[in-house]
């Protein structure tokens, strides 16, 4: 049996055990009458969502805080939600590897609108063939407007009733990212380096942006096994640029950026991917904006 066929089985399993514990039509946990109920694949759509919808919205997010969503999948309640809300908004560009099978097991009497939100950014290719994409879009401020306007057209096809709400709130919360792209620019701008070492492939968005260099420990997976060759390659990348940090992220081990830093006599720093966020973050207050601040902040920072 094919890996996308025990998926599909899994899936179609979990989509019968949701119905089961819903009572197949009754009131389903996580989800409230009376507003357009939203379910979103991770946390940047969950923060984008909630901005743009405001008080007509009720959001889930599928991905608990504090685990890193690469390799994350649905479990019966996850399904039973997504399968129950008027709206499921997903990253696309191959982030979730889960969603395939989960669209292809929705009935045929389904009502949720699905949105790909990463339709019409400005994706990164990883290959030759132009076939795989880079999914890390949202880290481009240019690309979460056009996500954002994804989902803003979504809420109002679901609640009409809304329209101008929903617009209000999208161009208020577009014009913040207008500023925060603005502010990358000319901070970024003025940075005697270009060069960061991160330990996850995933800011090619930012660099392309902002004309920057990457190299990093792991690829486009932070769970990725580095090898020999690649740890070799980032130590000479360090000395050649005269860098004096590696970037880590917050929701994988940082023992291997650590461990390197030591061998090249270098700092750490947090570079953020906004996979998710932490507990503490969330009960901070901290979201997109500001997180992408803190990172502007590290950047500039090691950039000196």
């Amino acid at each position: 049996m094919t890996r996308h066929a025990k998926r599909f089985i899994y899936i179609a399993l979990l989509m019968i055990a949701a119905c089961c514990i819903a009572g197949c039509g009754n009131s389903k946990a996580g989800l409230v009458e009376g507003k357009v109920n939203v379910v979103t694949s991770f946390y940047p759509l969950y923060d984008f969502t909630k901005q743009i919808g405001g008080d007509y919205v009720n959001v889930i997010n599928l991905v608990p805080a504090g685990v890193e969503p690469h390799d994350w999948s649905p479990k019966s309640r996850d399904i039973k939600n997504m399968s129950g809300a008027q709206v499921f908004v997903y990253q696309g560009a191959g982030f979730e590897g889960w969603v395939k099978d989960f669209l292809g097991s929705l009935s045929s009497k389904s009502t949720v609108r699905v949105v790909e939100a990463s339709t019409g950014a400005n994706l990164i290719t990883t290959d030759e063939n132009k076939k795989e994409w880079d999914p890390h879009a949202w880290l481009s401020p240019l690309n979460a407007q056009i996500m954002a306007n994804n989902i803003k057209t979504a809420l109002i096809e679901a609640d009409p009733a809304h329209k101008d709400v929903f617009e209000q709130n999208y161009q208020k919360y577009n014009a913040k990212l207008s500023e925060l792209d603005a502010t990358y620019k000319k901070e970024l701008a003025a940075t005697t380096k270009k060069e960061i070492a991160v330990s996850h492939h995933a800011f090619a968005y930012l660099c392309r942006d902002y004309g920057l260099t990457q190299m990093s420990i792991m690829g486009l997976s932070p769970d990725a096994e580095p090898t020999a060759q690649d740890l070799k390659q980032i130590n000479a990348f360090i000395r050649e640029h005269q860098l004096k940090y590696i970037f880590f992220e917050e929701l994988v081990s940082d023992k291997l950026a650590k461990t390197l830093a030591k061998d090249a006599k270098v700092d750490t720093l947090v570079l953020n991917p906004l996979e998710g966020l932490t507990e503490d973050q969330i009960k901070a207050g901290e979201d997109y904006i500001s997180i992408m601040g803190k990172n502007l902040k590290n950047l500039v920072l090691a950039l000196q």
